[in-house]
């Protein structure tokens, strides 16, 4: 099936990741990385200004896969890797292309030099990296001669001057070429490059922590910026990584599957001697009801034993699957194979990483396949099918409620529609004026506000207007409609069972005009109908919409950080972050692991930092 350009793009995430444009054969045409997915997949389906070679090359695509990462550095290390695997004629292939980029101290001297170095190691001096681009050296390096000022100059142009050079003008270096330094003093500067470099950094960020508090209480407000960015620049060099960890990690595949009603996706990382060479995705078929584990159980055994991947076959596979079926498969597998392997369940450290990356790029794929036109349009019609309507429905509309014991109330309206979610449509009401904690009266509100405009003519009217809520929530909707005189409008709550778990909802038809019971009929479908996954996906939307609007109007009235109201994070917690990081920029932009990096930080508050800062 061609792909669906408008709906992938819909779908695709923010984050920053890798995509392989895949062509005939599914041939791998060009690798790219990127700090927003979206946005650069998006620049290439532009209807204008796109290069002849860029036109050629999308005409030629047939597929696009994605694998998520925590940053942007995880991206471009990814990405190489995945040019040197399958060098796809539209990248720039280097010549050295093998070879990462290191920064070079020379040893020997009495004014040492900085110096970035590609090739083999022939000059005398201390090699650090590799690094992941030559981007990223720059990026050190411009650090280092803001903050220590050693030379960065080839030896030739140190050695003939006689007057200092623009960098000590623009306080980038201390002139040693005309003696305006000391050696001893440069020699102090070269070690604390020496140790920045090695990683041994504790002392020099306490020492900008304690200048940036020191300018901040002196209201010198200009100087303590200048030592948050360079704190910010160090947080962001010092990166854990985990997409690359080093040698010594052996070769492992690292398998995880998502499952979302009778769609599943499971996402394959190899790992090879500790460096991410590629991913792939699978969308198997699977039975229904069945959970990730059963997928996993049942996906390996048929992948593994095909007989044409053996001689790459790993040591160790990652994938999250029983116990008792993970010895199973080892044994199954090892005594296929006739080499020893093991399967393991549970793991930590790195391969935790790489498990909840394989986990995160699965989710992500799903979500794109799920939002697919074709399934969308299956599930309106199972939807038509289930609520006895005469046509297929071709808009849909639900409403949601969201606040915080009363403060701030906000309701969302989200769209859907043949393509999946229409969200130039959507909408939010900031609710005033009510009872704290009145959700009938918010959802009224919401609703009259919403229809009076749509009986204006600005706007569409749907064909189902979903409600997230029981019999009271829907009696107020069917009496707004009534009131302003809207029909052809099919009126849906969306009632949570018993035990208020997916899968059990009770679907809420609402009755005619007149009528003093606001249901006409309850329909119960099963856990595996399309149409309750339909409802479940836009249900779920209007939630997390709500959700957005009311924590940004609520951090608004508070005026107050967006760490505040997070689990966990007290005051406290909330200086250190900001310190450790320098700002709140680059809080949000760190990952978890960079999060748990923070001494008063553990993974639990690591994490629950990170999802409420990304759950927009």
């Amino acid at each position: 099936m061609p792909l669906d350009v408008a709906t992938f793009l819909k779908a695709l995430t923010s984050r920053p990741g890798v995509y392989q444009m895949l062509g005939a054969d599914d041939a791998v045409l060009y690798v790219g990385k990127a700090k927003n997915l979206r946005k650069r997949v998006g620049s290439y389906f532009r209807n204008s200004g796109l290069a002849p070679k860029t036109r050629a090359l999308v005409e030629k695509i047939d597929d696009i896969q994605v694998t998520v990462t925590q940053s942007e550095v995880e991206a471009l290390i990814l990405e190489q890797n995945l040019i040197k695997q399958y060098r796809p004629p539209y990248n720039v292939l280097l010549r050295d292309d093998k070879s990462y980029p290191y920064i070079l101290l020379t040893e020997k001297e009495e004014f040492p030099r900085l110096a970035f170095h590609r090739g083999s190691k022939r000059i005398k001096g201390s090699y650090f990296g590799p690094y992941p681009s030559v981007g990223a050296v720059r990026e050190s390096m411009t650090f280092l001669q803001k903050t220590f000022k050693v030379r960065q100059c080839e030896d030739s142009f140190f050695r003939n001057r006689s007057r200092p050079c623009l960098q000590y003008q623009i306080k980038r270096c201390t002139g040693p070429c005309v003696g305006l330094v000391t050696p001893a003093d440069y020699a102090r500067d070269v070690n604390y490059t020496r140790l920045f470099l090695e990683g041994k950094s504790d002392r020099l960020m306490r020492e900008l922590e304690a200048d940036m508090d020191r300018s901040s209480a002196q209201l010198a407000f200009e100087q303590a910026a200048e030592y948050r960015d360079r704190i910010a620049a160090l947080r962001q060099i010092q990166t854990e990584q985990v997409v690359e960890t080093g040698r010594g990690q052996g070769s492992v595949d690292v398998i995880a599957a998502e499952l979302i009603g009778d769609s599943a996706c499971v996402h394959m990382l190899f790992i090879r001697q500790g460096r991410m060479l590629g991913s792939r995705s699978f969308y198997p078929r699977v039975p229904l009801a069945a959970d990730a584990a059963e997928v996993l159980a049942e996906f390996i055994p048929q992948y593994y034993l095909k007989g044409d991947i053996i001689a790459d076959l790993p040591r160790e596979i990652i994938a999250p699957v029983k116990s008792t079926e993970a010895r199973e498969l080892t044994e199954a597998l090892g005594g296929a194979l006739q080499r020893r392997l093991e399967l393991r369940a549970s793991v930590r450290g790195n391969r935790a990483r790489w498990l909840d990356l394989a986990h995160r790029t699965a989710s992500q794929n799903l979500a794109g396949r799920v939002a697919s036109r074709q399934n969308v349009l299956r599930r309106l019609e199972s939807l038509r099918d289930s609520l006895n309507l005469a046509d297929t429905p071709e808009r849909l509309e639900c409403f949601d409620i969201s606040h915080s014991s009363g403060e701030a109330t906000v309701a969302s309206c989200v769209v859907f529609g043949p393509e999946g979610a229409i969200k130039s449509d959507y909408r939010r009401f900031n609710i005033d004026d009510i009872t704290a904690g009145d959700d009938y009266a918010a959802m009224e509100q919401a609703l009259r506000r919403r229809f009076t405009r749509l009986k204006k003519g600005e706007g569409k009217l749907p064909d189902i207007l979903l409600i997230d809520g029981g019999k009271g929530q829907l009696r107020r909707a069917v009496d707004v409609l009534n009131d302003l005189g809207v029909v052809g409008v099919t009126t849906v709550g969306v009632a949570k069972g018993s035990t208020r778990k997916p899968g059990m909802e009770t679907l809420l038809l609402a009755a005619l005009h007149g009528d003093s019971d606001p249901v006409d009929r309850e329909t119960v479908l099963t856990v595996d109908s399309p149409a309750l996954h339909l409802v479940q996906q836009i249900r779920d939307e209007a939630h997390r919409f709500a959700i957005t609007g009311h924590r940004q109007r609520r951090d608004v009235k508070r005026r107050s950080s967006p760490l505040e109201g997070i689990d966990g994070v007290g005051p406290k917690r909330r200086r250190e972050l900001l310190r450790f990081f320098g700002g709140i920029v680059e809080v949000e932009k760190a990952s978890v692991a960079d999060l748990m990096r923070v001494p008063t930080i553990n993974r639990k508050v690591a994490e629950s930092i990170y999802s409420a800062l990304h759950s927009g």
